[in-house]
């Protein structure tokens, strides 16, 4: 970690009008250990070298031992030998056979001077006691056995080597541990309490401004009064204001929220730390809370700062739920520090907190309450407007043929974030890029928008004639249905071609911008939705596993609307919501209201089945020829089903209409694309596949 935190020191970000000098590189520890142990090897090769001269046994016993020149003998073991040392009497020294190793001893005169090897103790006493068994006993060479080990020999295997081992091991775990090369501070042993946020300053900064986020007009503003705070702080506390201690933007998944924490590091000129609420998470205890401090710490000298922190429903969650031994005490010892860090009794002022979750339902409510998060900042999806401007800030880049209309594509795509438009702008240019064009036409978005709702279409899947007549008449009944019912979504297109894992057909439909639901325009969604489910009814005289998403859709909607939104006399006006997960194993009515919703949620599902079949029975004439007519062309626009089924009875202008042609009617082939309103799904799973084959 220390290795890779040099690096980044050294990496210098080269700033326009700024001369720059890189710092030199920081001395590694590492170095002075790999040193230490080099000399403690060269010291034990150095002091453990002996002027000691090699022989062998014949020539000591003929030439010293009979002769009786040695004066004792030392041996010891060496692994699976015996070394033994001669030590010539002085007085003997001086002898010319003997002139090879009287100049070598100089620096140590007590020898010894010779060294030989033999097997074992016992075969050296027996050839000793052979040589001078002559002599009398206390005239023989004496002969010592010592017992010797080297520094580095058997006890530093033992024992120092597995400590290193450790040692080495515990380091490498504590770096993986610690993030790599994450922020500043972590990854080391004893950093690991450190705070990993990412620092933002005039050095490094980010080129991400509010001209780039579009679409989130209420919300910037917001966000950017905060940064006005940070700049002119007197403009607001002249009139007794004071500088609030956080925002929370709370939005649905690819809405803008860390888009726009970029582009307030990007505009604020004030340092600005960037963290997730993952960064806190460890399986130490105390690391969380550890680095909640030091990062509080970093901000409180560099104040004033903005913090910002993504997916804080990684550590924000609602206290006292789901008590499980262990990591869920770190999590909240770690909540609990955050909590007194932002409000506590020593806070001192000067940074703000920015926050950033698709999941407001649960955090702690200590978190949200006035003083922590005072302002939280609802960052929804766009509506027409916003999707105008959102392709606006994607379609720069790209070049785009003169029919490309960022109004007409934000009218096709209701319901979109801004990064599934990002997605859109990039699939357009790929398909384009993929085509060998010179530039990006409105076939290619049209088709990029096929290609996002539905998934890739699968051009070569092989579908029997049975299967496909199926489908045929499973979508015509959702067009019949939807043309019919006066308040359902006009459709705009309905395609029998595979696109996407398993879907064999999809109808598009262009939802009104609306937020408020009566009881039967709820109902009438239903009836579309049951449409191929009955269609395959009345002409088959059997079903099919095709309607799998559409029941799904039903009963959902059957449920929300008696469970939820209270729109059932037998139940009455009650709601079950529980958006928080509160009645997890507890239910918040009895068995016998529960038998009463499920009883009446069978019920309206059998009177929009029956209603959606005598609907389809009246229409079986054009039911007919719409199958007939998507069997030849596969995919159908609305002038086709104005042609096959005459005109809407229904005079409702939709959004598209009102948006982009004013009073004109839609033209249905430019307008082809929109939010799939169902998709078939063949098998709803493998489980089902196995069954069926088994059967």
């Amino acid at each position: 970690m220390k290795d890779n935190q040099d690096r980044k020191r050294r990496t210098v970000k080269k700033l326009p009008g700024k001369k720059v000098v890189p710092k030199p590189p920081r001395f590694n520890i590492m170095w002075l250990y790999a040193i230490i142990i080099a000399g403690l090897f060269a010291v034990q090769y150095l002091f453990n070298t002996t002027s000691a001269k090699l022989i062998n046994y014949q020539k000591f016993e003929s030439e010293m031992l009979k002769p009786r020149d040695v004066e004792k003998l030392v041996a010891y073991r060496n692994n699976d030998l015996v070394n033994v040392e001669v030590y010539i009497k002085k007085d003997r020294l001086d002898q010319p056979k003997y002139n090879d190793v009287r100049d070598k001893s100089n620096f140590n005169t007590n020898g010894p001077q010779y060294v030989f090897t033999d097997g074992s103790f016992d075969a050296l006493q027996s050839k000793l006691k052979e040589a001078e068994k002559d002599l009398p006993i206390d005239q023989r060479t004496p002969l010592s056995i010592e017992s010797r080990e080297s520094f580095f020999g058997n006890w530093f295997l033992q024992f120092i080597v597995p400590v290193l081992l450790l040692i080495g091991f515990w380091i490498f775990i504590m770096r993986r541990m610690g993030g790599g090369a994450g922020g500043a501070g972590g990854g080391q042993i004893f950093n690991i309490g450190k705070s990993r946020a990412t620092l933002f300053d005039k050095e490094s900064q980010v080129s991400v401004t509010f001209n780039d986020v579009a679409g989130l007009e209420e919300a910037k503003q917001e966000v950017m009064e905060i940064v006005d705070f940070l700049r002119n702080p007197k403009k607001y506390t002249n009139l007794g204001g004071k500088i609030p201690k956080g925002a929370l933007l709370v939005g649905s998944p690819g809405t803008g929220k860390t888009l726009l924490a970029k582009a307030v590091a990007g505009e604020a000129q004030v340092p600005f730390f960037s963290l997730s609420g993952s960064d806190f998470v460890e399986m130490f205890v105390g690391v969380g809370a550890s680095r909640v401090r030091d990062l509080f710490k970093q901000a409180k000298d560099k104040a004033p700062c903005i913090i910002f922190i993504d997916e804080i429903d990684a550590i924000g969650r609602a206290r006292g739920k789901n008590n499980i031994v262990g990591g869920n005490d770190e999590r909240e010892n770690t909540l609990n520090q955050l909590l007194v860090e932002m409000d506590g009794f020593g806070t001192d002022s000067g940074i703000i907190i920015l926050a950033a979750t698709n999941r407001p339902d649960v955090l702690d409510s200590a978190l949200l309450r006035p003083g922590r998060f005072d302002r939280q900042i609802s960052i929804d999806k766009p509506d027409l407007n916003g999707r105008e401007q959102i392709f606006k800030v994607h379609l720069q880049p790209i070049k785009l043929a003169k029919d490309v209309d960022a109004k007409k594509l934000s009218a096709q795509t209701p319901g979109f974030a801004g990064a599934e438009i990002a997605n859109v702008c990039n699939e357009a240019a790929l398909i384009a890029a993929r085509k060998d064009k010179q530039e990006v036409d409105m076939q290619d978005f049209q088709d990029a928008i096929d290609r996002v709702i539905g998934g890739l279409e699968k051009k070569n899947k092989i579908i029997s004639p049975e299967e496909k007549r199926i489908v045929a008449y499973h979508e015509a009944g959702h067009a019949i249905a939807g043309w019919f019912l006066e308040h359902a979504d006009p459709l705009v297109k309905v395609s029998i071609v595979p696109r996407g894992v398993a879907a064999l057909g999809y109808a598009q439909y262009l939802p009104k911008e609306q937020f408020l639901y009566t009881t039967e325009q709820l109902m009438d969604e239903m009836s579309v939705s049951m449409g191929g489910r009955v269609a395959e009814d009345i002409v088959f005289g059997k079903i099919s596993t095709g309607a799998l998403s559409d029941l799904e859709r039903i009963t959902k909607m059957a449920y929300a609307m008696i469970k939820i939104y209270g729109m059932n006399n037998l139940v009455g006006n009650v709601s079950f919501y529980d958006p928080q997960g509160e009645y997890q194993f507890n239910k918040p009515y009895s068995d016998t209201t529960a038998e009463l919703i499920d009883a009446e949620v069978r019920k309206l599902v059998d009177e929009v089945y029956k209603r959606t079949k005598d609907l389809l029975i009246s229409k079986r004439d054009g039911l007919e020829k719409l199958a007939a007519k998507l069997l030849e062309k596969e995919v159908l626009f609305q002038s086709d089903l104005e042609e096959i089924l005459g005109k809407r009875p229904f005079d409702h202008r939709t959004t598209y209409d009102k948006f982009v042609n004013g009073e004109a009617a839609l033209n249905p082939d430019v307008d082809n694309n929109a939010i799939p309103n169902e998709v078939i799904h063949p098998e709803p799973d493998d489980k089902f596949e196995a069954e069926k084959k088994e059967a």
